[in-house]
């Protein structure tokens, strides 16, 4: 029997202060506004037949944010602006590998307000949770410990339609176990007493 580590995700409301939230909201405008701007630069490069990766995009916000008239992209943490270019890298590659439709624009009303944090841009330590740019903890409301041993990977924090804030935590589960490979076969059976029966009388 083999283990190895499967990502799962645990989702949690939280409670943001004043200055989260508007720090959150504002991350999450930076976010939009970052995919968007790669987006169209990809759709000009995609008319002349060229593509752009994602290294081409970072080099590209590392400009913008020379720029006076996008200083405020500084104002937020870096890596939710890098993930929104990796989560593009993404898309692009799904659409070329005929898995999705061609990537659209973030509309600031319909879409989801989310941002992605990873190991670099938050704290994590008895069950308390900092951001990138607070000084102070998100207050969550931890319906359910994270297992002993786990500690997140990345953190991703959004806003649903109605206003309630939630993080997701993903982490590593070094738990998931694989039987051995076996070339044995069984009969089920839908029963009434039982809703499967299998041929060995489990």
């Amino acid at each position: 029997m083999t283990t190895s580590h499967v990502k799962r995700a645990f989702k949690y409301r939280f409670y943001p202060t004043d200055a989260q939230a508007a720090e959150l909201s504002r991350t999450f405008g930076c976010v939009r506004k970052v995919y968007n701007m790669a987006l169209a630069a990809r759709n000009e490069a995609w008319a002349r037949q060229e593509r752009i990766n994602y290294n081409q995009s970072s080099a590209m916000l590392t400009a913008w944010k020379k720029t006076e008239e996008l200083a405020y992209l500084n104002e937020v943490s870096s890596v939710p602006l890098q993930q929104a270019l990796r989560h593009l890298q993404v898309a692009f590659t799904n659409f070329f590998g005929k898995r999705a439709k061609y990537p659209r624009f973030k509309s600031r009303k319909k879409s989801r307000k989310s941002a992605e944090y990873t190991t670099s841009a938050f704290r994590f330590w008895d069950g308390e949770l900092r951001l990138a740019k607070m000084s102070e903890s998100l207050r969550i409301a931890w319906s359910r410990p994270l297992p002993e041993g786990m500690s997140p990977s990345t953190v991703t924090v959004s806003q649903d339609a109605a206003g309630r804030w939630f993080v997701s935590l993903l982490c590593d589960d070094p738990s998931i176990k694989h039987l051995p490979t076996t070339n044995a076969a069984i009969g089920i059976d839908a029963g009434l007493d039982h809703l499967l029966t299998f041929s060995t009388g489990e």
